[in-house]
């Protein structure tokens, strides 16, 4: 960290050059709500004695919450004010509409909760809840991505905080038929966000006969001065649900990306002529031609997308498949393969679901699974964390409390996982560290499910440079 100055780092090339992750952290989740959701405390330093074990757990005061993502009081936005501090992990309640504050400075390996946003006030100001994605920014205020309504009916808006989490409001007065995720660049004066769809059908699961009434397939850009829309693309066919955002880190690129979950495809999206915005698929993936499925065609289902802080390489997850991609992205608008692996899916060797056709070319047929420190890896790789030197990529297989129920029923009763994949950044490549891996089957009040991960010191999911 720069001396004399705010959170994060200057640039994202310094960001590379940070210290390396001693803990992390991540909600778990229990899916029968028999007990609060808690926040893990995971000691990754492999010199430690309590290394791939969680150290402390933080439970929530409430049950019911379904904790999903978080972000930060401040990040690398704030950099420039050396009056801000890192020092609370903001976690928006995906079920309860609540937020919590936690402080993770005090003690980095025993976090505890200082701050508790109710829903009724949110709601009150905003009439807005199912509460997703958050982002410091760079006035020290808080935003959170919201889904929905009170009556569960899509309703995408943007929740805003003060650096005391007072809710001060709506961020715009303007909404969206969905909600989801969103980026925001200030160089380029845009904002962009994405759509996942009704709460009220997709906290049932997934029904797809409810794809074409329920659920997006828009970007919205935003005029990130005047909090308006200027643009709305719908991919179509080609963008059902797309989901994860991410620019460039380098502020002055306007590139980006987002993965459309249901079509399986990477869509980049590119600043053109008179400063209006383009889109393209810019990775295709085929559906895989199954039996003993639900559907006689298996979607890869893209639910997680990361970029290296280099800007070198995108990786995503396909929950469904099993594997974790990682792409070159030196040319923005090509991107290369560089590495696959399997660590999960529903495509396996031996397996219930018999391939017909339709895998990629550099995978002849259905993957043997690998056992990690003897235990199966149940579900599909779903959330990702890249290190800031780009050498390390930690994985968790839950997406969401209802559809892991549906889609891996065994996860409810065996709990999630945390994986560790040593990353080749030079060359290109992905192989599994067989010497850490955090079963959250083992936990003290049960299995429990696991979702995002952060670091104390943030990460290139979190930070935005301006």
């Amino acid at each position: 960290m720069s001396c004399c100055k705010g959170p994060g780092y200057a640039t994202p090339m310094e960001a590379t050059k940070g210290p390396r992750e001693q803990v992390v952290y991540l909600p778990l989740i229990y899916a029968d709500g028999h007990a609060p959701d808690y926040v893990g405390t995971v000691d990754v330093d492999p010199a430690s004695p309590t290394y791939s074990q969680v150290i402390h757990r933080l439970p929530m005061p409430y049950k019911g919450d379904e904790l999903h993502h978080s972000g930060w009081n401040a990040c690398s936005s704030c950099h420039g004010d050396g009056s801000r501090q890192r020092s609370l992990l903001v976690l928006p309640a995906l079920g309860s509409g609540r937020v919590y504050g936690v402080d993770v400075a005090t003690d980095p390996r025993a976090p505890r909760i200082a701050k508790i946003v109710q829903p009724e006030d949110i709601q009150e100001k905003t009439g807005l809840t199912y509460l997703h994605s958050s982002h410091c920014l760079g006035s020290g205020e808080i935003m959170i991505s919201a889904m929905g309504d009170l009556e569960g009916q899509g309703k995408g808006g943007f929740v805003l905080l003060d650096e005391d989490f007072q809710v001060k409001g709506q961020w715009s007065e303007t909404t969206t038929e969905y909600g989801y995720d969103f980026w925001y660049q200030p160089r380029h004066n845009v904002m962009v966000s994405s759509q996942w769809g009704a709460p009220c059908s997709f906290s049932k699961g997934f029904n797809p006969a409810d794809v074409p009434t329920a659920y997006g397939d828009t970007l919205t850009f935003w005029d990130w001065q005047q909090r308006r829309v200027t643009q709305t693309v719908k991919l179509g066919p080609d963008g059902l649900i797309p989901l994860e955002l991410r620019f460039l880190h380098d502020p002055a690129q306007a590139h980006g990306y987002v993965g459309a979950a249901l079509s399986s495809n990477v869509i980049h999206f590119t600043k053109g002529e008179a400063d209006r915005w383009e889109t393209h698929v810019a990775i295709r993936q085929e559906w895989t031609e199954v039996e003993g499925w639900v559907l006689p065609k298996m979607p890869p289902l893209i639910t997680d997308i990361l970029i290296s802080l280099d800007d070198r390489f995108l990786y995503f997850s396909n929950w469904l498949r099993g594997d974790i991609c990682q792409y070159d992205i030196t040319d923005p608008k090509h991107p290369r393969l560089a590495g696959r692996i399997f660590v999960g899916g529903s495509i396996r060797k031996g397996g219930p679901v018999k391939v017909l056709g339709g895998l990629p070319k550099d995978v002849p047929e259905a993957p043997e699974i690998p056992t990690v420190q003897g235990k199966q890896l149940l579900g599909g790789p779903q959330m990702l964390q890249l290190s800031l030197d780009g050498k390390r990529l930690y994985v968790t297989n839950s997406l969401f409390s209802p559809w892991d129920k549906q889609f891996y029923p065994e996860m409810e009763q065996k709990g999630g996982y945390l994986l560790q994949i040593d990353v080749d950044n030079l060359d290109g490549g992905l192989s599994i560290n067989h010497s850490f891996m955090v079963d959250f089957g083992e936990e003290p009040d049960g299995p429990a499910l696991a979702h995002e991960v952060r670091y104390p010191g943030g990460d290139c999911s979190s930070d935005i440079w301006l």
